[in-house]
């Protein structure tokens, strides 16, 4: 087995995420794949767990041989992918050509995962002498509402004997993501949230005798758009930029014959380090409030913005930019506007970084890609990352 056989053999297990949408097929949710990975483990000869989240949704945790004295490093990757639909290369297949294979989820996150997966799997067989402790946990649901994380992170914030692997925290997480062989120290998080309006509904050939909550929502959204601007003219972080809020969603209404009583909008506020995720939510209603003749309902959040700051995670990287120079001088470390698991774990109070082939420019695209020397690369650097994380302890 080798990282590209073994990339090509997750591709062809879907573990589409269905994004809250009310749809059915074996290509949907994490099943086939949490098993795969309980069957890869038990051949292997590790001690793992598959622990459920949800129903039908599982963690899944391997460690190898625990030693005293050490550092444990908390590898981390995602089991889901996002959805398949428009997609113009087979979605399933791993297809390899020129160098790249293609598939839904070979760079976000599946081609981390067959490099965490050999570089775990060298380590459990090498045994190096200055090897760190991992564990590699591959979490569920990242791609919409981080439950599998937040799962994870209880294990050893709040112990209640449902691990023996996981009972205390780690030294360091190492999550997985396409970065393109930079570290990402920094990024944002993201807070997610509705803003309702209500009105009267009538016939629409009579609208003056109803309130109709679209107009009343159109102001709603002005408002916020001006809000936005003045966010964006705010002081940046260096790394990670300023604050941004975006509308994603609206909805509202029964027919167009009737004027709408009801009218919904999705908010994505992304929080910068420093920010707390549901104040950020605070300041907009305040805002709203301020600038709005009209009542409005905000609804609570399904997602809470957890940002990655770099103040904790800089002597641990610096060992990780040392070994990716080795095989690959020029690389950085850098911050990013989007969000990953590695902010969860160090909001557990454990230093975090986040590293992995590819660019977040394929991931999610209708041919998703991942270049294969990029992935061999990363699989030397997680082993020789972890093999070596004791050496000087």
């Amino acid at each position: 087995m080798d990282a590209v056989r073994l990339l090509k053999q997750l591709i062809a297990i879907p573990s589409v995420n269905p994004m809250g949408r009310a749809v059915t097929g074996d290509i949907y949710f994490e099943g086939r794949l949490t098993q795969f990975l309980c069957n890869y483990f038990a051949e292997l000869g590790v001690e793992y767990e598959s622990i459920e989240v949800v129903p039908g949704r599982n963690n899944v945790i391997a460690r190898t041989a625990p030693k005293p004295g050490v550092p444990t490093i908390l590898m981390d990757v995602h089991q889901d992918t996002v959805p398949v639909e428009g997609m113009i290369v087979p979605p399933f297949e791993g297809t390899e050509k020129d160098g790249k294979i293609y598939g839904r989820g070979a760079c976000d996150v599946k081609g981390s995962m067959a490099a965490m997966l050999m570089a775990f799997t060298r380590l459990v067989k090498d045994n190096p002498p200055d090897a760190a402790n991992v564990i590699l946990s591959c979490t569920c649901d990242e791609e919409a509402t981080v439950k599998g994380i937040n799962h994870l992170v209880q294990l050893w914030e709040n112990p209640s004997g449902l691990s023996q692997i996981l009972t205390e925290p780690p030294d360091l997480g190492l999550v997985a993501e396409p970065t393109m062989l930079d570290i990402v120290v920094a990024h944002r998080g993201a807070t997610r949230w509705k803003i309702k309006t209500t009105g009267k509904a009538c016939h629409s050939s009579q609208p003056n005798d109803g309130v109709n909550a679209i107009y009343k929502m159109a102001d709603v959204i002005k408002a916020l758009q001006t809000h936005a601007d003045e966010l964006a003219a705010r002081d940046a972080h260096p790394l990670c930029g300023p604050p941004t809020l975006s509308v994603g969603v609206i909805e509202g209404g029964e027919s167009v014959n009737i004027v709408p009583d009801w009218c919904t909008i999705e908010i994505d506020r992304r929080v910068i380090p420093g920010e707390d995720g549901i104040e950020v939510m605070n300041q907009v209603e305040e805002y709203l409030k301020q600038t709005l003749p009209f009542e409005f309902e905000m609804l609570p959040p399904w997602i809470t913005g957890v940002s990655l700051s770099d103040h904790n995670n800089g002597e641990w990287s610096d060992r990780l930019l040392s070994v990716i120079d080795q095989l690959e001088p020029g690389h950085k470390k850098v911050g990013v506007p989007y969000g990953t698991h590695a902010a969860r774990v160090n909001q557990g109070g454990v230093p975090s970084m986040v590293f992995g082939p590819g660019s977040i420019a394929q991931a999610h695209t209708v041919d998703e890609w991942i270049d294969i020397e990029e992935l061999l690369k990363s699989e030397e650097v997680y082993y020789q990352f972890c093999a070596n994380a004791a050496r000087g302890v």
